[in-house]
């Protein structure tokens, strides 16, 4: 434990493999199929399980895989799994934690159009912020095509994108 602060120490982040997280599919559980408020992501392999608790697949991935860190998809609070302690206050996280849970100002949305600079995903692959590909799911190209059609609509895509942030702000008063 560092003693400056309430943040542990994980020893195991340097096991992250950012090219593995896609945080855009069905949070279930890649064992149980199961979805609930409950599911983790493994920061390792990318693969999403059931619970934190013995007997749970998360769990037994931990144990059987050796893949420690794990993420929490609806809290975004980081673990260290079977130990199960908190990661708290880890700046080597927020990259993560901005994918899992990207929220725009309405100063950034409205930059968006203005913007020339091209950034960086966690794949280290560069974009136009405002304009990222889709997963292509079996035979939704179509789909795909229509959605990136949609986005380009200026007040569609400046809603979507406020949404988040918007809800929170409601609900912070």
């Amino acid at each position: 434990q560092d003693i400056n602060t309430d943040r542990i120490v994980c020893p195991y982040l340097d096991t992250i493999n950012r090219t593995a997280l896609d945080f855009d599919f069905e949070h279930s559980c890649s064992v149980s199929l199961e979805s609930s408020p409950h599911i983790y992501a493994c920061l390792v392999c990318g693969k999403f399980f059931r619970g934190k608790g013995k007997q749970t697949p998360a769990y037994t991935h931990a144990v059987e895989e050796g893949h420690f860190v794990f993420v929490h998809l609806t809290k975004g609070t980081f673990h260290c799994l079977p130990d199960d302690y908190e990661i708290k206050n880890e700046p080597s996280l927020n990259d993560i934690s901005e994918a899992l849970h990207p929220k725009f100002t309405k100063a950034e949305v409205e930059k968006l159009d203005e913007n020339q600079e091209l950034a960086r995903d966690l794949f280290g692959r560069r974009y136009l912020p405002g304009f990222v590909g889709l997963n292509n799911l079996n035979k939704t190209d179509y789909l795909n095509a229509v959605l990136q059609a949609l986005v380009h609509v200026r007040p569609l895509r400046d809603f979507f994108l406020l949404a988040g942030s918007c809800q929170q702000e409601s609900i912070n008063g």
